[in-house]
């Protein structure tokens, strides 16, 4: 099936009578992966939790393939587009495998048994997430970086075709940051599925997308190819810092180096930044 992807148009959103969005225009190609970056408190949460049905619009709207996603059964949506939310909560005493199990219930009607579909489709998420050995431990036991892994296995077990995750690394260290953003790309390669992701790490966000958007006040300052989005007059816009962007030399992506006050050695505040340097 031919997908338009997710469409965003004229779109304000806020929460009572402080907007956060305003006018807000974005179209999310299917098959891609799309970072989202900015300050915070600039709309990058809200943008997810609008397309993703979990805020409604204040004007304008969010469609799906052409169809609005305030007019498609929940249920239907579910089972096409999968949200990891800032700091989401587990109900007290549940355990690993009956969390990530829940990925599933889009997929059961009413009458329906679990399946081994299902089964595997749990077991393939929490191996990818490195969380088997954690099933029957209560999730409110989990250190924070455990508790993030198992909710990406429930998002992965979730099977959708467009998955939207707010700051997916959040609590994890090094290693497992790059681990889920590895996993991520190997979902989209193998499944073509879409993801769109919250990062506040500049250089990983260049490092894994294809499309890298800022946003700057509820509304979007640049979006393209990292090549030409991450720039010193971005950062310096978005950000309010001096940068330097240099060449990843792993990736070949551009890479932010911060200007502060210290350790930069041979730098004027305010001098004129480089594009790119040797590396």
């Amino acid at each position: 099936m031919t997908q338009d992807g997710l469409t965003v148009g004229r779109l304000s959103a806020g929460y009572g009578d402080r907007p956060v969005l305003e006018g807000l225009d974005l179209s999310v190609a299917a098959g891609r992966v799309t970072a989202i970056v900015g300050a915070n408190a600039c709309g990058k949460s809200t943008l997810l939790r609008a397309m993703s049905r979990l805020l409604r619009p204040q004007g304008g709207h969010v469609l799906l393939d052409g169809k609005d996603i305030h007019r498609t059964a929940p249920r239907e949506l579910a089972r096409r587009l999968g949200l990891l939310p800032q700091s989401p909560i587990a109900p007290e005493g549940i355990t690993v495998l009956d969390l990530v199990g829940r990925g599933r219930n889009p997929h059961l009607g009413l009458l329906s048994r679990w399946s081994r579909k299902d089964e595997s489709a749990v077991a393939a998420a929490m191996d990818a997430t490195g969380t088997l050995d954690l099933a029957e431990r209560p999730v409110d036991e989990l250190s924070g970086g455990q508790r993030q892994r198992v909710w990406i296995a429930m998002a992965l077990a979730q099977e959708t075709e467009i998955l939207l995750l707010d700051e997916p690394t959040t609590f994890l260290d090094i290693r497992h940051q790059v681990e889920v953003l590895d996993l991520l790309i190997d979902l989209n390669q193998r499944r073509g599925t879409t993801v769109v992701m919250v990062l506040h790490d500049l250089n990983l966000a260049s490092r894994y997308s294809d499309v890298l958007i800022a946003m700057a006040g509820g509304r979007l300052h640049a979006a393209g190819a990292p090549a030409d989005v991450l720039t010193a007059a971005m950062v310096r816009h978005v950000f309010g810092i001096d940068s330097r962007i240099v060449t990843d030399p792993l990736s070949g992506r551009p890479m932010m180096l911060p200007i502060g006050r210290h350790r930069t050695e041979g730098h004027r505040p305010g001098a004129t930044d480089t594009k790119d340097i040797e590396t």
